[in-house]
């Protein structure tokens, strides 16, 4: 395979956008490339339009990601090899047919040399991509949960398919645990401080003694049944047709609980006074899709419990990605946090942690 590792916006040109082509039809040649947008984040997303002489056979919208172009948000990312995940998931990871993914083109990743993935632009097919502030219904909080069920059913305790991706549970995954954990009480510190009246003052003290006990806390959220989880859940990382959802960004992908993504999304897409009222029902739907995908000894009345002590990851992970800058769009992030945050104090979530935190 001919190499399409670039670096920044301005090298996808004609030439580039040939090589991705010739990985699939070499009698196929490009004529032009535009760049419509470049949007900075955790990654450079860039979506081009892309002329050749087979529009009937290949897409000519074309979404790509590079390695950000925001230092901090680079340097989060980069020794964690995040972009480098998502790339071995399009090309390696067989998902369960009902899943609804981009179209991948192609992805590359080297090491010391970056990483570039490329996938049909959605909106080509019609498809119309969420916004990370988006709020969601409780009819299609159902739609995501189905799906997301689907994903859990698929790898639920099933150690042949862990050991086939142990790469997912790796060195790459270990390190990015460690900086977690290493950084956990500055990071929660400083996302607190620039938080500020987001988040309600009876939560900073608990914020900041769970970051000094992550690493307690992340043994404990891992003692359950493992699945494959998206762990990125947020409307932002949804994409729709109609009312069928689809998944974005599979950068943070890896064996874990089921319920953690369920916790995630429903704390990060649900207005609190929704979640507030739906939210039982919503984790208890979740069981049963489990049960009807055919998931033995789900621990329904457990379920809940182990679903208010996961809210403690999308709390954290939007004060972390708020400390860190450039890492989400200002707005979105602040009424994430705001979200995250209720959902923490309305269902006491530290407590549900080990006893040591109190």
């Amino acid at each position: 395979m001919s190499s399409i590792l670039v670096s920044k916006p301005s090298d996808l040109n004609v030439a580039w956008a040939q090589q991705v082509l010739n990985h699939h039809h070499t009698d196929i040649t490009v004529s032009q490339v535009t760049v419509a947008s470049v949007d900075i984040g955790t990654t450079t997303r860039v979506r081009l339009e892309v002329e050749h002489n087979a529009p009937t056979r290949f897409p000519g919208q074309w979404f790509v990601k590079l390695p950000s172009l925001a230092w901090q948000a680079k340097l989060i990312t980069a020794l964690p090899r995040l972009l480098h995940t998502e790339v071995r998931f399009y090309n390696e990871v067989e998902y369960p047919a009902a899943l609804t993914v981009p179209d991948f083109l192609v992805g590359q990743s080297q090491f010391g040399k970056g990483s570039v993935l490329v996938l049909s632009d959605l909106t080509e097919r019609g498809f119309v991509p969420g916004s990370p502030n988006d709020t969601l219904s409780t009819s299609q909080a159902r739609q995501v949960i189905e799906q997301l069920a689907t994903l859990h059913a698929h790898y639920w305790n099933k150690p042949h398919l862990v050991k086939r991706y142990r790469w997912l549970a790796g060195p790459v995954r270990k390190l990015e645990d460690f900086l977690g954990s290493a950084l956990a009480v500055p990071l929660m510190k400083r996302g607190l401080r620039k938080a500020s009246v987001r988040v309600p003052k009876e939560l900073h003290g608990h914020a900041v003694h769970y970051a000094r006990n992550r690493k307690q806390v992340m043994r404990f959220l891992q003692e359950a049944p493992q699945t494959l989880v998206h762990h990125d859940c947020h409307p932002g990382n949804l994409f729709w047709n109609d009312t069928q959802p689809g998944f974005l960004d599979w950068q943070l992908v890896r064996f874990g609980e089921g319920v953690s993504d369920i916790a995630y999304f429903l704390a990060t897409a649900l207005a609190p006074e929704i979640r507030c009222l739906h939210e039982v029902e919503l984790v208890d739907y979740y069981g049963q899709c489990l049960k009807s995908l055919g998931v033995e000894r789900v621990d329904v009345d457990g379920l809940f419990e182990r679903y208010r002590a996961h809210l403690i990851y999308p709390f954290e992970a939007m004060l972390v990605t708020l400390a860190i800058g450039d890492m989400m769009d200002l707005k979105s992030n602040h009424e994430l946090i705001i979200r995250t945050a209720a959902a923490v104090k309305d269902l006491d979530a530290f407590s549900a942690l080990p006893l040591s935190l109190g």
